[in-house]
């Protein structure tokens, strides 16, 4: 985003008297902010704090703000909810597209109400499912899967996804990843909850972390901190467990459990005997090369059957370009840019995973929005950017919309939005209850 530009996001503090003297020249920048996620919001923040004449338009494809702060995650993790990739990176791989094989990306989607993912309908009438991936997604979903009703009904989960997972037959979940222990990217936090998850039991090989205890002991805090509780983990006796679990209910439920399987690469989804779903994933063994996070897994020439009946992808999400005019490089799925500033486009900036890939959570977000902004604000200072004639924004904008026919959604229409579904949400006993289709949203608000 920027004047005449859009798209962006970062962090970091306005140099001594540079508030002062934007706010002492006759500067009234109009930007232009393409997403109304975290990454255009802080962004917008961001320049509004420390420029007293900016303007900033935000623009949103759908009637709802707050881009996937609303659909993204898990709808029992609100204060964490953040991705913000328009694409799922594909397995690459025979039998992807068979029945019972999903993206973790549509799959968040499905329950936490994207318009797009609506009609997911994922069969869940399995007892095992393998999520490939062992990032703080692939957790999520897992921890969904099997979290007991009750929990979600407290959450604004949808409606349609309740009724789902209340019929689900899945009772055990595998998470599935190319590297080792030292290399899992979910986090302890997400990790102690889906241990403590009522119900169920995590299945972990003490096997896999022979002799780790030594290896990170002079590993940063937070990776040994995760490492000794997985090694905790698996060296407790799972009866323990169960029995802590029947001991806290009255009636024991029959047991759901989880766990990591290391070092195993999918090379194929096995289909069943008819050819149309998904029975297994076929998985080449590993060894890993290097250390730490630069590990790489080598395939060892010896494979492995895993059983499933649901397959979901979580290895990762990738921006889409936005449009010819915009700069873009497939490879890395990101628009080429200098600290968000977009190359060979002066006064476009970008912010978010399309500026440095799909990694990190929402404090990294608004960290890396104040960055882009931050350029946004020394390019005004140093007289980059034209700002002396003036811009009509919104309203150029609204007169283009309305000579095609398009009524756009205000910020006051979403209020509307949002104070139906609050009061679908209490009728249920729910924070809100989400309206999933947006031809309803625009009958809600008169359009």
């Amino acid at each position: 985003m920027g004047p005449g530009g859009a798209c962006w996001r970062g962090g970091g503090g306005v140099l001594g008297g540079f508030k002062r003297w934007l706010s002492s020249q006759a500067l009234a920048p109009r930007v232009c902010v393409v997403g109304s996620g975290p990454a255009g919001f802080y962004t917008a923040q961001h320049i509004l704090k420390h420029h007293d004449l900016a303007r900033v338009d935000i623009y949103e494809k759908l009637p709802v703000p707050f881009g996937l702060v609303r659909f993204g995650v898990a709808p029992d993790h609100p204060e964490v909810k953040s991705y913000g990739a328009e694409d799922n990176r594909v397995l690459g791989i025979p039998g992807e597209n068979l029945s019972g094989v999903y993206s973790a990306r549509a799959f968040v989607g499905w329950y936490n109400g994207l318009p797009e993912n609506r009609d997911l309908k994922p069969d869940l009438n399995c007892e095992t499912a393998l999520i490939l991936g062992h990032g703080n997604v692939a957790l999520d979903v897992a921890r969904i899967l099997l979290s007991p009703l009750d929990l979600l009904r407290k959450t604004d989960i949808t409606d349609s996804s309740l009724a789902a997972l209340a019929c689900s037959k899945v009772k055990r979940v595998w998470l599935v990843g190319r590297r080792g222990p030292l290399q899992v990217a979910f986090t302890i936090k997400e990790l102690r909850e889906m241990i403590n998850l009522p119900g169920t039991r995590p299945v972990l090989d003490p096997a896999d972390f022979t002799g780790l205890g030594n290896a990170v002991k002079d590993a940063p805090r937070p990776r040994r901190r995760l490492t000794e509780l997985m090694i905790k983990t698996a060296l407790e006796k799972p009866e323990e467990k169960m029995l802590v679990a029947r001991v806290a209910t009255a009636q024991a439920a029959p047991a759901r459990e989880w766990g990591l399987r290391f070092q195993r690469s999918p090379r194929e989804v096995l289909p069943t005997a008819d050819g149309t779903r998904a029975r297994g994933v076929r998985v080449a063994l590993t060894r890993l090369e290097g250390s730490g996070d630069s590990a790489k897994a080598i395939p060892t020439g010896e494979v492995e059957e895993l059983e499933c009946g649901l397959v979901l992808s979580s290895i990762g999400y990738r921006s889409l370009p936005l449009d010819p005019a915009v700069p873009f490089d497939p490879q890395r799925g990101v628009i080429p840019n200098s600290l968000g500033r977009v190359e060979g486009a002066p006064g476009l900036y970008c912010s978010g995973w399309v500026k440095r890939g799909p990694t990190g959570v929402i404090i990294t977000t608004m960290n890396d929005s104040f960055d882009t902004a931050q350029s946004v604000l020394e390019d005004l200072q140093a007289g980059v950017l034209d700002v002396s004639t003036s811009k009509e924004g919104s309203g150029a904008v609204g007169s283009i919309l309305r000579s095609r026919g398009v009524r756009p959604v205000s910020f006051s229409d979403w209020e509307k939005i949002d104070a139906a579904e609050v009061a679908r949400g209490k009728a249920a006993g729910k924070p809100r209850e989400k309206i999933v289709d947006p031809e309803e949203m625009l009958r809600l608000i008169g359009h």
